[in-house]
């Protein structure tokens, strides 16, 4: 079972941006492999830290975090902190040490200042979901073009960096003097700089061309949710690392059913002589048509709860219910026959309203749907 990233970074649910990134420059510190050269276990606790950090110090992926947990991130394409490496981590969080380690350092494999691995910009995409695909899960294929290094490209170490992708300047101040660094605009940070380019290609040796993603989406996800497919973004130059896909999720309205967290909603509309003598009705559900069977004598409002019929749980608990609200349909217009039957009716005792105690009251059904 993967460990809870408030533990990860040791604070509170409720502690503040701030506190969180104090927190994670303590462990990412604690564990760097600068200190730790050869250390495996200080490897997966700085990777640990980095992956707990990228959730929740974002506002949007730390509140699906805390209100679905790991299965916000998992389905195979995940919504963000899984399977972070080392390229990724010195790329998003290395401005986070400040001069902790002589201020900064490059990509994995060259923490001391080393070559600085840049990352390609990621892309966007909007997928549209049945009903259906969003309660059983489902496996999409789309198309994207993104940019990849074109072939015959070769490139060679940046001249205005040496290959380390940033510039160092020295300035004399009342203070004495100040050493800062940045980005290299030559080369843009990565350190290499196109040497051939072939036909076709950009200034940084890349080419647009269309490519099939597999995206896998886990059943229980909601509109607007994101999901991140890692490495199917645009390419980066020289030795760079891929940038990610981020899927937008969003869901197509069903028809008949009607969405709640994991429960579904259908309206049951029957006449007044199958409320009074009882029915069998076949009914929408997210598996096929189902039956159910209505007693002779329901009341309008009446809510059937088939359990089980609903959407599948996003953190894996099990699936929602499928409420059936039951209406019964008065009819507008009458014949003189059925008129006369109804008006005979008036008085007759057995079609006064009589509720029992069972019978619920609307504010009793609604607590119910949500208990």
């Amino acid at each position: 079972m993967k460990e809870d990233y408030y533990d990860i970074l040791g604070v509170s649910k409720g502690a503040t941006a701030a506190e969180i990134k104090k927190a994670y420059r303590k462990k990412a510190i604690e564990f760097h492999p600068d200190k730790n050269p050869g250390d495996y276990k200080a490897e997966e606790m700085f990777k640990k830290a980095a992956e707990a950090y990228e959730v929740l110090s974002d506002p949007d992926k730390r509140a699906k975090y805390d209100q679905f947990g790991h299965a916000a991130f998992e389905g195979g394409a995940g919504f963000g902190g899984g399977g972070m490496n080392m390229e990724d981590i010195f790329s998003q969080f290395g401005d986070i040490f400040g001069s902790a380690f002589g201020g900064g350092f490059g990509g994995f494999g060259g923490f001391g200042g080393g070559q600085r691995r840049v990352k390609g910009s990621n892309l966007r995409i909007r997928v549209k979901l049945t009903l259906e695909e969003v309660a059983n899960g489902v496996e999409k294929k789309v198309k994207v073009r993104r940019k990849v290094k074109a072939e015959g490209v070769t490139y060679k170490t940046c001249t205005t960096c040496n290959g380390t992708g940033q510039v160092t300047k020295i300035a004399n101040t009342i203070l004495g003097r100040m050493q800062t660094s940045t980005t290299c605009n030559t080369c843009g940070g990565s350190g290499q700089i196109i040497d051939n380019r072939p036909s076709g290609a950009d200034a940084q040796g890349l080419k647009a061309e269309e490519e099939t993603v597999s995206i896998k989406i886990p059943p229980g996800v909601e509109d607007s949710m994101q999901l991140k497919v890692t490495g199917k973004g645009n390419e980066a130059p020289g030795n760079g690392i891929p940038g990610d896909l981020l899927v937008a999720i969003e869901t197509v309205e069903h028809d008949t059913l009607k969405r709640e967290g994991d429960n579904l909603h259908y309206d049951l509309y029957i006449s007044f002589s199958e409320a009074v003598l009882g029915s069998s009705k076949e009914i929408d559900a997210v598996g096929g048509k189902v039956r159910i069977k209505l007693e002779p004598g329901i009341q309008s409002g009446k809510i059937l709860r088939l359990r089980g019929k609903g959407i599948s749980s996003l953190n894996g608990y099990g699936s929602g219910d499928l409420l059936v609200h039951v209406n019964v349909w008065t009819p507008k217009e009458l014949n003189k026959e059925q008129k006369e039957f109804f008006e005979k009716m008036q008085n007759d005792d057995n079609f006064a309203p009589k509720p029992e105690k069972s019978d619920k009251s609307f504010f009793e059904k609604v607590k119910d749907m949500f208990s």
